[in-house]
């Protein structure tokens, strides 16, 4: 008779119970700070620029400007699911722990930038790619942390508000990222510092093992062939939003083409490695779990939507809608940040609140629905004209961050629920990386096409706009031939590209005072280039509104099965029979 008691004990008592809070505390603020990091230099690049004295606009620069917003997405993407694997082997928490170290050390060394011009440029971007690497190891098994701290009935609790401090940090960095850059550029790294420090010391204190160590081997052919295939693609992307020979993109260049054609070879030598090894980096077995396969389609769809949009919306607040409501140019980053709250708020409210909801009714119908309202608050904003009322776009985004809540949550409880416990590291690992590459793609996706909509009428607007204030034909027809892209990075960084492409011809000094205010004033380039861009914001919207349609039909697809129904999970699992409670459909959503 009192053998039931034994077995359920150490699940109730006191010092785990303890020690679940203590995990969930320090998980999400790694991943708060991680996420934080993604976003807030995007923001913070106008001052980031200006302190190393770098002038972003120079066709040679835009480089460095990508590779900023870029870099520290690709390595998250590549990595997370090798050091997910890692902490499977030797120690979730061992792997959780350095990352938080090494994530430190780079905040610091971004701070004390020792160069100027292209060389800070450089030394800014190899750092950032050294604390994406610390990002990979806390954000890859902080999730695995979780399912291993808390018990099932919890899990999607939990697991909601470690989703919840991710996706809140990239939205918080926006504004953060404004606040701190007007005081000093530096600050927006410093920021990581006191809390690194601190959750560094109390994760090596309180922390400890609670799952199993697979052990095993480095598959080391599946994770070069994994690194460098999607590496090549992602790095094919953001060289193909740069402009090459006539071209306003660089989609024609072979080098893109080679990469990209080389980086999906290798993807698929992985697959066939991965099939083939003893040990592999992932278990392709786990893509037998509807819960596990779907759930990370809906979750890719999604983070595609997500980021392209973040992008469009501070384009669209900083480079048109706030000059032409009486803001300075200098200004624009910190207010984009600030009116874009409502979608923050949005988000932190539904999230946990959406994870709670799942321990109850389940994931299928809370992730589909909100991946069905994301999509329609897309609709909603591709109806929006250009200088719109403020409060109907608070509304949309605020719709649009509810409904991220809403999905993102019960998605996440229902892929890490669907795996066995001795998988959850490499699990959370792979998730991570659709929802990173997600995002990185994103940013190449929905940069495309709206270059491609400027790139039709931009130009010849520009150029006629110039002549009608004087400007003589052959500068006029030299600034309208500016890539797409510099002027959309020009709205994105509060920059005026008026007076910044005419101060060197001297253009400037021969127009009367009237057309000089009218070139250099707040209202010109934004009136110029709001046409071409809606007809450019209608495709990306349209674009995003298909993405959450795709997303809510494979949420659908994950299948499910009342609270009630749902089986235990299983406490040991060989691995011949590590995927069986879960590969019947009706079974996969068995933990959220």
């Amino acid at each position: 008779m009192t053998d039931p008691p034994k077995l359920h004990a150490p699940h109730r008592s006191a010092g785990d119970d303890r020690y679940k809070w203590t995990a969930l505390t320090n998980t999400t603020a790694a991943v708060f700070m991680s996420a934080l990091d993604g976003s807030i230099v995007l923001i913070a690049l106008p001052a980031i620029f200006r302190g190393v004295h770098l002038d972003p606009l120079a066709p040679g620069n835009i480089g460095y400007l990508l590779w900023m917003i870029m870099g520290y997405r690709l390595v998250q993407a590549v990595l997370v699911v090798t050091v997910g694997r890692l902490g499977d082997m030797y120690g979730r928490v061992r792997i959780y722990n350095s990352g938080f170290a090494v994530f430190t050390v780079a905040s610091i060394l971004l701070s004390f930038d020792p160069f100027d011009g292209g060389h800070g440029a450089m030394w800014l971007i190899a750092w950032r790619l050294v604390q994406a690497v610390g990002g990979s190891m806390l954000t890859a098994n902080s999730a695995a942390i979780l399912t291993d701290a808390f018990p099932k009935e919890q899990r999607g609790f939990a697991l909601g508000i470690n989703q919840v401090a991710g996706l809140g940090g990239m939205f918080i960095g926006l504004v953060a990222g404004g606040l701190l850059s007007a005081w000093d550029w530096r600050a927006v790294f410093w920021v990581n510092v006191p809390v690194g420090v601190f959750f560094t010391l109390w994760a090596y204190r309180t922390l400890r093992e609670t799952g199993r160590r697979g052990g095993g081997r480095i598959d080391w052919w599946g994770n070069i062939t994994f690194a460098v295939g999607l590496s090549a693609v992602l790095i094919a992307v953001t060289f193909g939003l740069q402009p090459y020979g006539g071209h306003t993109m660089g989609w024609t260049n072979p080098l893109v083409d080679a990469l990209i054609a080389g980086g999906l070879l290798l993807l698929a030598a992985f697959v066939a490695i991965e099939n083939r090894v003893s040990a592999p980096m992932i278990q392709l077995g786990l893509f037998r779990l509807r819960a596990f396969t779907f759930g990370n389609l809906a979750g890719l769809a999604i983070s595609i939507g997500r980021g392209g949009m973040q992008f469009v919306l501070i384009i669209w607040l900083q480079g048109i809608w706030l000059p032409l409501h009486g803001y300075d140019y200098s200004a624009t980053p910190l207010w984009a940040g600030i009116f874009m709250l409502p979608l923050t708020a949005g988000f932190l409210a539904a999230g946990p609140v959406s994870g709670y909801l799942s321990d109850r009714i389940g994931s299928r119908g809370l992730a589909t629905g909100g991946a069905l309202l994301f999509g329609a608050s897309f609709l909603g904003l591709m109806l929006l004209p250009i200088d719109f009322s403020y409060w109907i776009f608070a509304v949309l985004i605020a719709i649009n961050g509810i409904a991220s809540g809403m999905f993102a949550s019960p998605n996440s409880s229902s892929i890490m629920g669907s795996v066995p416990a001795h998988l959850r590291g490499v699990a959370s690992g792979m998730r991570a990386t659709f929802q990173n590459s997600g995002t990185a793609v994103s940013i190449g996706v929905f940069f495309s096409l709206m270059i491609a909509g400027l790139a039709s009428s931009l130009p010849h607007t520009l150029a006629a706009g110039l002549q009608q204030q004087g400007v003589p034909a052959q500068v006029a027809a030299q600034v309208g031939s500016l890539p797409p892209v510099a002027s959309l990075f020009a709205a994105q960084l509060g920059v005026n590209p008026i007076q910044h492409l005419l101060q060197p011809s001297g253009a400037l000094a021969h127009l009367t005072a009237a057309q000089q205010q009218a070139l250099t004033g707040r209202e010109f380039f934004p009136n110029l280039i709001s046409g071409p861009f809606h007809s450019g914001l209608v495709v990306v919207f349209a674009f995003g509104a298909v993405l959450a349609l795709l997303a809510a039909i494979a949420s659908l697809l994950r299948g499910g099965t009342s609270p009630a129904a749902r089986t235990p999970e299983p406490q040991t699992a060989a691995t011949g029979d590590a995927f069986a409670p879960a590969i019947d459909g009706r079974n996969a959503d068995a933990a959220g």
